[in-house]
């Protein structure tokens, strides 16, 4: 609830025109609408408007640790343990690539997402082993809430890579999104999706249609 907050707080905030710019590419994966002018500058654009959102779930999630039982805080912090750096790396990529955008930095970009999204899949499996149900669904929505932003991200970079990168990123992810699925705090997700696409009513959906594409593309 805590990050829900956040985020509907946030995107109040957001330019119209920005968010159509991320809603046209991110209808693009999941096969509702054509190609409509998506390039790597908008989507680099895109991808660094959702930095923001990213740092604060990410410090959201360094919270929780503070207030879980000793006995799962343990676990929850050795879960989430990497998100900072990989929040850092992500960023900065980022940024790199929408400042200079060419081949070698859209690179950096894919391995940095795949990287931070294997982080999410790994913490996802190991917040299970938090056994108190209230802990555990605490642990569960912070870690989907950097999830959601990683994995929209995740959409957007593999929208202005070629197939064989796409296929390159896949094969790099050997946590799969199959498997942390019915771990997936879907209503929150989709929540959290649809508020940053409020203007558009063709956003209902996309979150389920976004995870979809992906695990179609072998993620």
């Amino acid at each position: 609830m805590r990050s829900l907050k956040f985020f509907l707080k946030f995107w109040k905030h957001l330019n119209t025109r920005t968010l159509a710019g991320v809603m046209l590419c991110a209808i693009v994966l999941a096969g509702t609408l054509p190609m409509m002018g998506c390039n790597g500058v908008t989507v680099a654009q895109d991808i660094v408007n959702w930095t923001p959102t990213l740092q604060s779930a990410v410090a959201s999630s360094d919270a929780l640790g503070a207030i879980l039982a000793p006995e799962y805080a343990v676990i929850f912090a050795a879960a989430t343990t990497g998100f900072d750096a990989a929040s850092n790396v992500l960023v900065a990529q980022a940024k790199a690539y929408l400042a200079n955008p060419n081949a070698t930095l859209l690179s950096q970009l894919q391995t940095a997402v795949v990287t931070f999204q294997q982080q999410v899949n790994a913490a996802l499996l190991a917040a299970v082993k938090i056994v108190d149900p209230a802990s555990q669904a605490k642990a569960l929505a912070d870690i989907n809430a950097v999830g959601t932003v990683v994995s929209a991200i995740l959409s957007l970079v593999a929208s202005i890579s070629s197939k064989a990168a796409v296929q390159r990123m896949a094969a790099a992810s050997t946590v799969k999104l199959s498997q942390v699925e019915p771990y997936l705090t879907r209503g929150q997700n989709e929540a959290l999706i649809e508020a940053h696409y409020k203007a558009f009513s063709r956003a209902r959906g996309y979150y389920g249609n976004g995870i979809a594409q992906l695990e179609r593309q072998g993620f």
